[in-house]
Formats: structure tokens, C-alpha cells, sequence
């Protein structure tokens, strides 16, 4: 398995020294790269059974969203074409 590099620093430049920008920054690049939920996996012995389902399981759950997304979209769309 290869190791992933991951770039999740911020700078006091891009954030015009503001302290609390670049905290909520550094959070949210966190969280999308997803660097807190690898820690949390890697920390127990998962079966592969197990990381199989739930990998089967969050496919389930993105492909749902989307389809929500797609269908708000066509939704609003419809509203917008009625008048």
C-alpha cells in the first residue's frame, strides 16, 4: 500500500494573519483529505469482511446523495422554467 502525501498547511499569507481563518482553514483541509478518520481506521484490526461492507456501505450512501443532489437540481430547475 502506498503512502499518500498530504498537504494540509496554511499559511498566515493566505489567510491575511487572521488566527481563527487559518484554524478553521487547517480544520477543513483536515477533514476533506480525511487525514482523522484514517488515524481512527488504522488504530483497530478491521477484518476484511468488515472494510469490505462498510467501503460497499459509504458507495451506497454517496451514490444516494448524489442522486438527492441531482434531484433538487432538476427540481429547481423545473420551478425556474414555470415562470
Amino acid at each position: 500500500m502506498s503512502k499518500k502525501l498530504v498537504y494540509a498547511s496554511v499559511t498566515a499569507k493566505e489567510c491575511k494573519g487572521n488566527v481563527d481563518r487559518m484554524i478553521r482553514k487547517f480544520i477543513k483541509k483536515v477533514k476533506k483529505e480525511r487525514i482523522i478518520e484514517q488515524v481512527r481506521d488504522r488504530r483497530f484490526h478491521k477484518k476484511p469482511s468488515v472494510k469490505k461492507r462498510e467501503k460497499r456501505m459509504r458507495a451506497e450512501r454517496a451514490r444516494k446523495r448524489e442522486e438527492a443532489k441531482r434531484q433538487r437540481r432538476l427540481k429547481k430547475q423545473m420551478r425556474n422554467y414555470k415562470k
